[in-house]
């Protein structure tokens, strides 16, 4: 988290600067170019920013922008004012440009993110089964889920342990969510409780085991990476559950 609040501070610099240097250095051309054609100098610095960043620095960059087309491109100069009827709609319209480029830049990055993301949580599924399939020994399995939840849920630690259970815990249910169920109460997490967190693992309607994760102190991980960490507990179960059954076979 303290990663992404400084990537945020950096957009929000950004937004405050990146504008204003593209302004300044259209200054020695704003004799010959026209109020439009800088203002769509201006959205691309717009975009640049709000492509890199959030929406709020989007929509910061896009004030910006207007605000630095006012005092360097248009007269009079130097000063916060604007004595043209055009350049004020010019100014208006690259404000109003600017907020909904960069509104459609910031989702078009997260829908890529996505996107990549799901990738890269699929190809650990598909490892995960191949491994299995290939006749891979349920230790392999469980260890290899063991090392992908490490990175999957950024963990500082994760290890499984065979047989029944021990103690009350908070548990990563199937549904995604971690929720400690003790007698008649139960309680529900945003973040990661304190200590380590079971996640189950279940192959042919039998308990095997769990993972026991040691998370980082924080919130939790995404919906998605949470709900392809049971994906994988559920992968190592199977191998556990079809080991289990070769050797009574």
């Amino acid at each position: 988290m303290s990663g992404y609040r400084l990537q945020e501070r950096a957009a929000l610099l950004a937004a405050l600067v990146v504008p204003f240097a593209v302004a300044l250095a259209l200054v020695p051309f704003r004799a010959d170019l026209s109020a439009p054609n800088a203002a769509l100098v201006m959205v691309v610095a717009v975009v640049a920013v709000a492509a890199l960043g959030t929406r709020t620095a989007g929509a910061v960059a896009a004030l910006s922008a207007t605000a630095w087309f006012d005092f360097f491109l248009t007269p009079p100069y130097q000063r916060f004012a604007i004595a043209g009827r055009q350049d004020v709609e010019t100014a208006a319209l690259l404000l109003v440009v600017g907020l909904a480029v960069s509104r459609m830049a910031v989702r078009a990055r997260r829908l890529r993110a996505v996107v990549v993301t799901g990738s890269g949580h699929l190809s650990r599924l598909q490892v995960a089964a191949r491994l299995a399939e290939d006749g891979g020994s349920p230790e392999a399995v469980v260890e290899h889920v063991r090392r992908e939840l490490l990175g999957l849920l950024d963990l500082r630690g994760c290890r499984f342990e065979y047989g029944s259970l021990m103690g009350h815990r908070p548990r990563l249910e199937h549904d995604a969510g971690v929720w400690l169920r003790h007698g008649g109460r139960i309680v529900e997490y945003d973040s990661w409780p304190d200590g380590e967190t079971e996640l189950r693992v279940v192959g042919g309607g039998h308990y095997y085991g769990r993972f026991l994760l040691d998370p980082r102190p924080g919130p939790l991980p995404p919906e998605e990476a949470r709900l392809v960490a049971v994906a994988l507990a559920a992968q190592a179960g199977a191998a556990l559950d079809t080991a289990g059954l070769a050797r009574t076979a």
